[in-house]
């Protein structure tokens, strides 16, 4: 039997894991995305990377027995053990959206809250598409003399139909995480892809001359990048062969860093661990 653990993630900066940065004139390197939502995720691989990669700098060795041992040359088995720790992708559980006019908002989807539900045996219902805490500042309309509240963002208008108490939303907020209840909005499935898309970090960036500063076009000059903004909140299932994994020590969470261009300011965040897994 496997013990059950997740991590949660707080992005301290963008963070960008996808494609390399490359130097291709026009090209947009990618995040990874769910297949289902079109939302961006950190893959498993990656964040088993990232703690393997610190735990040999911390207790060289280790990271052999939790991690799995890497391939040895020469071997006909290649040298390769099983993990003890296992990690899966980390999905999205709320992204900061800017509303021109109006306080920044959290967003999900059901789906996304459904995988959320799964991995922390929360036991609180899944909020109904566009659904908002009663205290969310958004703007106040009349219809035929009805009140209504709505969410202006870059493409137009949107409704929301549900209001519910605050302690309803506040069990959607993963413990640790710093978010107002007031600021969180669930939307639907059909529509979290488009204002993801809306709400992506995006940086064009050139290779400068090596002797002036200039830009090199020979070699490619112009590449943009995307990246999940400051403050999204994921979270990724952990499983466990044995008890006893310390990657902070006595501490459960700890800043790292995930994916590429931590050389210019990307992918700062904040792990907090959970779960039965000490």
């Amino acid at each position: 039997m496997y013990k059950k653990a997740y991590g949660i993630i707080e992005t301290l900066a963008p963070l960008h894991v996808g494609a390399a940065a490359g130097e291709e004139s026009g090209n947009l390197n990618l995040i990874f995305r769910d297949q289902f939502t079109q939302t961006g995720i950190i893959a498993g691989s990656s964040i088993r990377g990232r703690f393997r990669a610190d735990m040999r700098e911390t207790e060289k060795g280790l990271e052999n027995t939790w991690y799995g041992h890497e391939s040895v040359e020469g071997r006909p088995d290649g040298g390769t053990t099983e993990a003890i720790v296992k990690f899966e992708y980390a999905s999205l559980v709320w992204l900061p959206v800017f509303c021109p006019g109006q306080p920044v908002v959290w967003i999900s989807c059901p789906r996304l809250l459904k995988r959320y539900k799964l991995i922390t045996g929360c036991d609180a219902a899944i909020p109904k598409p566009y659904t908002a805490a009663k205290t969310l500042r958004g703007r106040q309309i009349s219809d035929r003399g009805t009140a209504k509240q709505i969410l202006f963002f870059n493409l137009g208008f949107m409704e929301i139909e549900h209001q519910v108490d605050a302690a309803v939303m506040q069990k959607w907020i993963p413990q640790g995480v710093d978010l107002s209840v007031e600021s969180l909005v669930v939307v639907g499935d059909n529509d979290i892809a488009m204002l993801h898309d809306m709400a992506l970090y995006r940086q064009s960036r050139i290779k400068m001359m090596d002797e002036m500063k200039k830009v090199d076009t020979e070699k490619g000059a112009f590449f943009n990048v995307e990246a999940l903004p400051e403050g999204s909140v994921l979270i990724f299932p952990i499983a466990l062969k044995q008890s006893g994994w310390k990657p902070f020590g006595d501490d459960p969470s700890q800043d790292m860093y995930f994916g590429g261009l931590e050389s210019v300011g990307f992918g700062r965040c904040n792990v907090t661990l959970a779960g039965d897994y000490q």
